[in-house]
């Protein structure tokens, strides 16, 4: 592997009335060159003391951290041949789009031919050509991401680190800058470590997302696996919007389950962890529920009706129960105090254990 993360820890001492803290408790990464991985989890998780590990701006209590074979935890920050992008820019004000791009490659001692080499190249590519001469104020937010990431890149880094570089930006804008930031990853090659607690950035950007919670990985694998196929409840509620459907486990085989749900026998996939006989989690994703006039099966009545455009969003009470559904095909919609039939796509569905 190329970047590797073994048995990290990260101590901090005690403050004031609180003990001694693991913001990183014993997480082991690896990461293969040109992967893009975004470290995903809410606030106080340890993403963010992790990239700044890998940074070198804090360093391990425990643990190694290896990049292209050579150790870096005791290596600082400007000899990792590592480059991040901030989630406030940190461009400096009093210089303009072409001395902020070659701010590094100054300190580098390139020479004044290989630093506009280097510029043109990167200027063309994040599309900033025109503006060289602009100062920072004279630019948008996302001109001056841009130049945030021309920076970084124009050092040509082993590693490319960003601090959730998209938070500052509307949505728009933000949506718009996370594929150029996918396309110019892909184009180049280039290994990425990203962090950002927005699970729709992690999905459209990642080779590969690591679910973190309280100092610790929880689920590391990709987009697709980690929303269909989440190995806790924990990652099931935090990548997209779940609902969670008590069933009963008649049977286990070949990693599918026989399972009573709705009211119906269904085969569905289902964690190693699930047991025969038990009682379990159905993760039921809002988009794989299906509303229907039909009410001789399992039934339900629609208690909110919420039209946004492309889709329809619904709560109906089912047994008691409240699930979130999400048509993103209407061709009825159903109004508040609707009987409704209710079923599940066996296919979207899957099965985790009871967690306390």
């Amino acid at each position: 592997m190329y970047l590797t993360l073994d048995n990290i820890t990260k101590k901090f001492p005690p403050r004031g009335k609180q003990g001694e803290v693991a913001a990183v408790n014993d997480i082991s990464l690896s990461i293969e060159k040109g992967q893009f991985v975004t470290l995903l989890g809410p606030s106080g998780c340890g993403k963010t003391t992790t990239l700044r590990l890998v940074a070198g701006f804090e360093f391990p209590t425990s643990g190694h951290i290896t990049l292209d074979g050579a150790h870096l935890e005791d290596v600082p920050p400007n000899r990792r041949n590592m480059a991040m992008v901030f989630q406030s820019y940190a461009i400096f004000p009093h210089l303009n789009v072409y001395e902020n791009i070659a701010y590094g490659l100054k300190i580098k001692k390139l020479s004044a031919a290989e630093i506009k080499r280097r510029i043109g190249e990167v200027v063309n590519l994040v599309q900033l050509g025109g503006l060289e001469d602009r100062a920072p104020n004279q630019l948008s937010g996302g001109q001056q991401q841009r130049v945030a990431l021309a920076r970084a890149l124009v050092v040509e880094p082993k590693v490319l680190l960003f601090d959730e570089p998209l938070s500052n930006l509307d949505a728009k804008l933000r949506a718009q800058m996370r594929f150029e930031i996918r396309r110019l990853q892909q184009h180049l090659g280039i290994t990425s470590v990203y962090v950002t607690h927005d699970q729709a950035e992690a999905m459209a950007l990642s080779d590969r997302i690591v679910v973190m919670n309280q100092g610790r990985i929880e689920q590391a694998d990709t987009p697709e696996a980690v929303y269909k196929r989440p190995m806790s409840k924990f990652v099931a509620d935090f990548i997209g919007r779940a609902n969670f459907v008590d069933a009963k486990v008649n049977e286990i085989k070949n990693s599918h389950a026989v399972v009573t749900l709705f009211e119906k026998n269904i085969t569905i996939s289902c964690s190693p962890k699930v047991q025969a006989s038990t009682q379990a989690h159905a993760m039921v994703r809002p988009e794989s529920i299906k509303l229907s006039t039909t009410v001789d099966g399992v039934s339900g009545v629609v208690k909110s009706a919420a039209y946004l455009g492309s889709l329809v969003e619904y709560e109906v009470e089912v047994n008691g129960a409240i699930l979130l559904v999400v048509d993103y095909e209407p061709k009825r919609i159903f109004a508040a105090g609707d009987r409704v039939g209710v079923a599940a796509e066996p296919s979207h569905t899957y099965l985790l254990p009871l967690e306390k």
